[in-house]
């Protein structure tokens, strides 16, 4: 018989504060790992769930909610639900939501990090100190600023006008994005011809897929740097190796990466070592929204619509 206070699976490690809210109205299956579990074994626990809260490891899908048909609802710790088959969930009657607006600062100021450590050699330079070659300052790793610069912007949602906001204090010569649905929005090859930086800030669906590949590479100006925090299919990362090797492209920074992206089926299992092994790249590992209180406040917020949910209250951020 089941019982009368649902089940919520949580798949990834969560904030305790988050799993004290799903304690208080339900009975929680939850992961303690950093490493999420394995698809069959996340099947098997998923049989009984009535809610998931979700991470950006998660891919829902048919075969995923046919493994759970208890499932009534995902609270989504994240913002781009692209993993997460919409159209699937509403046939199945599973309310989804996200949280949308607590990851944009982090991830903006995310951004301007990875532009200046990559426009001035940060990594370059921590090595050369750490592997004692340092013996005072000699005229080496001359790099590109901000200053002067003229910074494209793919993608004015919250957090392309989020790093817009904050490059505002760098004197840059122009700051110009490519958005249709904005005003003042610039055509992708003007963009591409145009800027010294590219920083990429658009959600990732069936228009933006692979938007950054050779041909649109050729399109930049020699030397340009690419930077993106946003999702890594928005680029073919084997031609932005072949850009790097060529020297056309002068550099490329990113935060998230093409094998992220559970929605593609043919989704490339890793980073392609020419890339990784490139002097001019900076990476991190999809760190956009990882400061302390941000993730506590986005487990809070998903659990709390989870929470509300199965209060028979309207869900905060459904989609």
């Amino acid at each position: 018989m089941k019982q009368d206070r649902p089940l919520i699976l949580v798949t990834n490690q969560a904030h305790p504060d988050a799993l004290a809210v799903l304690a208080g109205f339900a009975r929680i299956d939850a992961n303690p790992a950093e490493a999420p579990w394995p698809r069959a074994e996340l099947f098997r626990r998923a049989a009984g769930a009535d809610g998931l809260l979700a991470f950006m490891t998660d891919h829902v899908d048919d075969e995923f909610l046919a493994h759970c048909p208890n499932l009534r609802a995902i609270g989504c710790a994240l913002k781009g639900a692209d993993n997460f088959d919409l159209a699937a969930c509403r046939a199945r009657n599973v309310a989804v939501a996200v949280v949308p607006d607590l990851l944009t600062a982090p991830t903006a100021e995310l951004a301007l990090g990875l532009m200046i450590g990559l426009g001035r050699h940060i990594r370059a330079g921590d090595a050369l100190v750490r592997g004692g070659g340092f013996a005072g300052w000699r005229p080496i790793l001359f790099g590109a600023g901000l200053e002067g610069a003229v910074v494209g912007i793919i993608g004015m949602g919250a957090v392309g006008r989020g790093i817009a906001a904050r490059l505002a204090g760098f004197a840059c010569r122009r700051i110009i994005h490519h958005d249709p649905a904005v005003e003042g929005s610039v055509g992708l090859t003007e963009l591409l011809a145009t800027a010294d930086w590219v920083v990429l800030a658009a959600p990732l669906n069936r228009g933006t897929l692979h938007m950054i590949d050779g041909p649109a590479l050729a399109r930049l100006q020699p030397g340009a740097l690419l930077v993106n925090i946003a999702r890594g299919s928005l680029v073919d990362e084997a031609a932005v190796a072949a850009a790097l090797q060529s020297g056309h492209l002068g550099g490329y920074a990113a935060d998230a990466f093409e094998l992220e992206d559970w929605a593609r089926a043919d989704r490339p299992s890793a980073i392609p070592a020419a890339l990784l092994e490139h002097p001019r790249s900076l990476f991190t590992p999809h760190l956009g929204s990882a400061v302390v209180e941000v993730r506590r406040q986005i487990a809070m917020q998903a659990a709390t619509a989870l929470a509300e949910f199965f209060a028979g209250r309207p869900m905060p951020g459904r989609l």
